[in-house]
């Protein structure tokens, strides 16, 4: 999963305002609000009738979002949560059905850059990379008690790195003498692992480990598969949730689900996900990855299954 890159640079933002339609009025639930990028659109675009509710872990970033939505006064309800629970968060606030559910699964740049808690190798911070950080293990809580093989089962299938057991017998090592704590200890452990020749030349040779371990840390497809038959109950007969996912186990996850949800009251809306144009890849090098995939509610009002 890649960043959404900057907090005014929401990715696919046409094509997610267009295929999820704020236009039809009622409540759009975005449980990733982040910055609030999506959110702006859906309330710019639906009018104003269109009602927002945002939910995220990070409570910093309702903060942000809180700040940049203002504008749109009581259209606009933000609260804590996960959007693994995204569906009792919305019931609690009054919300029963919904016209359009976005799940974008980016992190900021502000997440990544000027949180402080270590999701990014840029600064030597402490390696906490939780999105809330009042819950869960720390990432220097789960590099210090996971098994070898384990660190490099995480590291290999989240962050798709090629040299996932070097790296995890050399956390272990290294933990033996010390714990290894900040970003510059992981990033350090790293590149020991990792043959010089083998470095990439297109982005830094933690950057994977990094992916991995924050994805770990924060159960984040363990998350969107409880999320996605939550979302779609959520969803008004004709109503769509939107999915964007910017690594390819959460579109994996994400494509099974829809699946699975489509053999009841609902439909899979484009056979291949919906990917940046090159125009948007152009001036957002950091969308490349993303893919957006959509599920229309075509039946009777039902429960998440």
């Amino acid at each position: 999963m890649e960043p959404e890159a900057g907090t005014h640079l929401p990715v696919l933002l046409d094509e997610v305002t267009f295929l999820l339609r704020p236009r039809r009025g009622g409540w759009v639930v975005d449980g990733t609000v982040g910055m609030g990028g999506h959110a702006e659109a859906f309330l710019e675009r639906g009018g104003a009738e269109t009602k927002l509710l945002g939910i995220d872990r990070d409570r910093e970033a309702l903060a942000r979002a809180r700040a940049r939505l203002a504008r749109f006064g009581d259209r606009v309800v933000l609260r804590p949560g996960n959007f693994r629970r995204l569906d009792e968060v919305a019931r609690e606030t009054g919300v029963v059905a919904a016209q359009s559910v976005l799940l974008d699964l980016g992190v900021s740049s502000y997440q990544l850059e000027a949180s402080g808690r270590g999701f990014s190798f840029g600064t030597d911070a402490p390696l906490d990379m939780r999105f809330d950080p009042s819950e869960g293990s720390t990432a220097a809580g789960l590099l210090q008690r996971l098994s070898e093989a384990e660190l490099a089962r995480i590291i290999f299938e989240y962050g798709e790195e090629p040299h996932a057991r070097r790296i995890a017998r050399e956390i272990v090592s290294r933990r033996r003498r010390t714990p290894v704590k900040t970003t510059a200890d992981l990033v350090s452990a790293v590149k020991a692992a990792v043959p010089r020749r083998a470095w990439p030349k297109e982005r830094h040779v933690a950057t994977r480990t990094f992916q991995a371990i924050r994805m770990a840390v924060n159960e984040e497809l363990e998350a969107l598969t409880e999320a996605l038959p939550r979302a779609a109950g959520l969803l008004a007969p004709g109503g769509r949730l939107g999915v964007i996912s910017f690594h390819s186990g959460e579109d994996r996850v994400a494509k099974r689900g829809f699946r699975s949800l489509a053999e009841g009251p609902y439909v899979v809306l484009e056979p291949s996900p919906v990917t940046p144009s090159r125009e948007e890849r152009q001036a957002n090098p950091r969308c490349r990855s993303a893919k957006l995939r959509v599920l229309e509610r075509i039946g009777a009002s039902h429960g998440a299954r």
